[in-house]
């Protein structure tokens, strides 16, 4: 966060998208029919839906032992999710291990307190924002270095997402705050 001045909004986290290898195969069946809140229909999907209620989050388990974790609101949570899931698995028979944890997407939102003027920002940016407000209302800003696209809507709200490290996240935000200053919409007297 050293990229955050004092005074600018803060984005908070939202959700975490993680993936963990349980390094092992697994009968998704035996584990729908022995575990607790859990989905599956070989039919629809071919992934097993675990929930937990705390940390909140939604994780997808394949065959192949890969986990997808998501929903979580920080780093820590989305490991904690993983491992309760992780032991869930264990407890029906499998021999799970908990490898390669990974956050694959980090996605924080923000309100900057006023209105942006969208086709301005877009005009001045080219290269890197797009704006078709007939296909989608905000406008859509791509920072290559990070590989982080954030979301600007009129009413001054902020999403960015596509960030796998947290500091990035914050440089891009950092970024790209000073502009939206550039085109506040002031209100007239």
């Amino acid at each position: 966060m050293e990229h955050i001045r004092p005074g600018w909004p803060v984005p908070q986290l939202q959700n975490v998208v993680a993936t963990v290898n349980l390094d092992c195969p697994l009968n998704l069946q035996t584990i729908s029919q022995h575990a607790r809140n859990v989905e599956y229909s070989k039919k629809k999907f071919h992934a097993l839906i675990m929930r937990i209620r705390d940390p909140k989050t939604t994780t997808l388990v394949f065959a192949t032992g890969k986990m997808v974790i998501t929903g979580a609101k920080s780093e820590r949570l989305a490991r904690l999710a993983g491992r309760k899931h992780a032991r869930m698995i264990q407890k029906v028979g499998f021999d799970t291990k908990f490898k390669d944890f990974k956050v694959q997407n980090f996605v924080a939102s923000c309100s900057v307190g006023f209105y942006v003027r969208l086709e301005g920002l877009n005009a001045a940016n080219p290269t890197f924002s797009s704006y078709e407000p007939e296909l989608f209302p905000g406008l859509v800003y791509k920072i290559a270095s990070t590989r982080t696209t954030l979301l600007v809507f009129m009413n001054g709200k902020v999403v960015i997402t596509g960030v796998k490290e947290l500091d990035k996240l914050y440089e891009s935000f950092a970024r790209v705050y000073p502009m939206l200053l550039d085109f506040r919409i002031r209100k007239s007297a």
